[in-house]
């Protein structure tokens, strides 16, 4: 299971974004949580919630993993509570599309069912997407180099979307993800560094060069420390998976192919994610 989506379930688990989760646990309510799917001898250690839960999550099988997102679902998890239930199935098949996985109840017994992989962003209400303005990426206070290489892929993409090349144009753009986060990141190097899911070097034991960074630590890491916000995050995360198609036996064992729409959506998480940048560094 992609990391990504462990650390969806991780923070589903503790459930701080209460608007978004179905319950919130304590660090106490973490272990019994645990030993409530069969893990007597977990427990809590008073570290940091989330990354308690994520390592928890890596050290587990791939059985026992799929235990502790049926209990997720579990309407004994929740009381009976029908509107938490359905909340967090809803939850847990938004997290689950990706890995083509999804839960239904069969009874009050929650099961796994296959599904086709699927990235849905609801654009019923925008009436026409038309390509999108440029950013102005000066105002990120980037290297003005930087800025211009930016501007010049961003007509790029244009070129690409309207001559019909759309898996060039959502890798281009996967790139000026990486680019913006990198440049932010140098930018500032102490919050960057100090962020918890900064990668370390296991020989060192220091926070890696940035340069040695992948996309997934830069978008997490920006998420972190606030210059984005989470559905940013989740969105970039999405596009990062597409920019990976520039390698064919990904594609190939994806068995995907970006069209007009995919372009439509990719160019509006490029531009939330100038906005966010610019909104929270200016």
């Amino acid at each position: 299971m992609d990391g990504q989506t462990m650390e969806l379930l991780a923070e589903m688990i503790c459930g701080d974004d209460q608007q978004k989760f179905p319950a919130y646990r304590s660090g106490s309510e973490l272990t019994r949580f645990f030993q409530k799917v069969g893990f007597a001898n977990l427990s809590h250690d008073g570290s940091t919630r989330k990354w308690w839960t994520l390592e928890t999550l890596k050290s587990l099988s791939e059985n026992n993993l799929k235990a502790v997102i049926l209990r997720l679902a579990n309407p004994k998890e929740y009381k009976a509570d029908r509107t938490n239930t359905a909340k967090a199935i809803a939850c847990l098949n938004d997290i689950l599309s990706l890995e083509g996985l999804k839960v239904e109840l069969s009874g009050i017994t929650p099961q796994f069912k296959q599904c086709e992989p699927d990235f849905f962003v609801d654009i019923s209400d925008v009436k026409d997407l038309q390509p999108l303005p440029k950013p102005d990426f000066s105002k990120l206070n980037i290297e003005s180099k930087l800025s211009e290489v930016l501007s010049v892929r961003w007509t790029e993409v244009e070129i690409c979307v309207n001559n019909g090349a759309y898996l060039s144009a959502t890798i281009l753009m996967g790139s000026m993800l990486e680019g913006l986060f990198l440049s932010v990141l140098s930018r500032n190097p102490k919050e960057a560094n100090s962020a918890k899911s900064a990668p370390f070097d296991k020989k060192s034991g220091r926070v890696k060069d940035f340069t040695e960074w992948k996309l997934v630590e830069m978008i997490d890491v920006a998420h972190d420390v606030g210059w984005i916000d989470y559905d940013i995050k989740k969105y970039s995360h999405s596009l990062r998976d597409f920019r990976n198609f520039i390698h064919p036996h990904q594609q190939m064992l994806q068995n995907c192919y970006p069209d007009k729409d995919t372009c439509n959506i990719s160019w509006l998480v490029v531009q939330a994610t100038v906005n966010d940048l610019i909104e929270k560094l200016k």
